[in-house]
């Protein structure tokens, strides 16, 4: 009986020294139920000189619409950037030409000439344009369309998939960006993530915590802008699998090994005695 206890009091340590500290994984862990965040306001992405954007005029009459869009090419980008002279347009693999917002916040538009888009948003800029046509006065019925060809953050550290990324739209979140990276590898700590961000005269750095919501939403880091740089720190675990002596000292693998052996040691030396006896 006493040999039985013993074993199964080694087997038990043997478990227990094989469990960690259950890892931190968990998002929203402050919520319980259903619950109403209140976020920050959305800030719409305004413009920003060398941001590439596309602009697109239609009219009821397409032959003077023509002559304020760029020409959509269907060749290489190569080849499509040989044929144009003005380095203030630039024109993506799809085709879709599009104009490089210059140092000074300004596009060389057809026609118009230079017009002033940086700090405007998406809309803001396409009613800007729409006036400097009716000013012209030689396209009555404009609509004017701009996307974004070029917007993009950066995210590294622990996720699965760590790289640069496109902004495809206004009100883009800190989350959407790691749902494109993959989401966080296991490593990676939940509640020390770094964002980076470049404002006029200096770079702004921002802690989220994905493990609380109420702070993530509230924070003015959740809503992403053009050239965020998100930073994923690993957790303490990964840190001493980085470095020889934690990876062979504190590693979960040792204290599972040095257990064995020492519950090894300890039925050895119970069966010495009991042989003695």
């Amino acid at each position: 009986m006493k040999r039985k206890t013993l074993i199964f009091l080694a087997g038990a340590l043997a478990l227990l020294a094989s469990c960690g500290t259950p890892k931190e994984i968990a998002y929203f862990q402050d919520i319980t139920g259903e619950t109403s965040l209140k976020s920050v306001k959305a800030e719409t992405i305004r413009l920003q000189p060398f941001d590439k954007i596309s602009v697109i005029v239609n009219s009821r009459d397409p032959q003077v619409a023509a002559m304020f869009n760029l020409p959509y090419y269907t060749k290489r980008l190569g080849d499509a950037q040989s044929l144009t002279s003005n380095s203030n347009i630039a024109s993506s693999q799809t085709g879709l030409s599009g104009y490089t917002v210059d140092s000074d916040g300004c596009i060389d538009f057809p026609v118009l000439g230079k017009i002033l888009v940086a700090g405007l948003t998406r809309e803001e800029a396409e009613e800007r344009i729409k006036e400097e046509l009716l000013d012209s006065r030689q396209i009555k019925d404009p609509v004017v369309t701009i996307e974004f060809m070029n917007l993009g953050f950066s995210i590294i550290g622990e996720v699965a998939k760590p790289g640069r990324y496109k902004i495809d739209r206004d009100r883009f979140t800190v989350l959407d960006a790691i749902s494109l990276a993959g989401d966080l590898t296991i490593n990676g700590r939940r509640d020390n993530v770094m964002l980076v961000r470049h404002e006029v005269t200096k770079d702004r750095t921002y802690m989220l915590n994905l493990m609380d919501a109420k702070s993530l939403y509230s924070s003015p880091a959740f809503y992403m802008e053009q050239g965020d740089i998100i930073y994923v720190t690993p957790n303490d675990k990964r840190i001493r699998e980085s470095t020889v002596n934690g990876n062979n000292v504190r590693s979960t693998s040792f204290w599972i090994s040095l257990t064995s052996l020492l519950t090894s040691v300890a039925l050895l030396v119970f069966n010495i005695l009991t042989a003695i006896k």
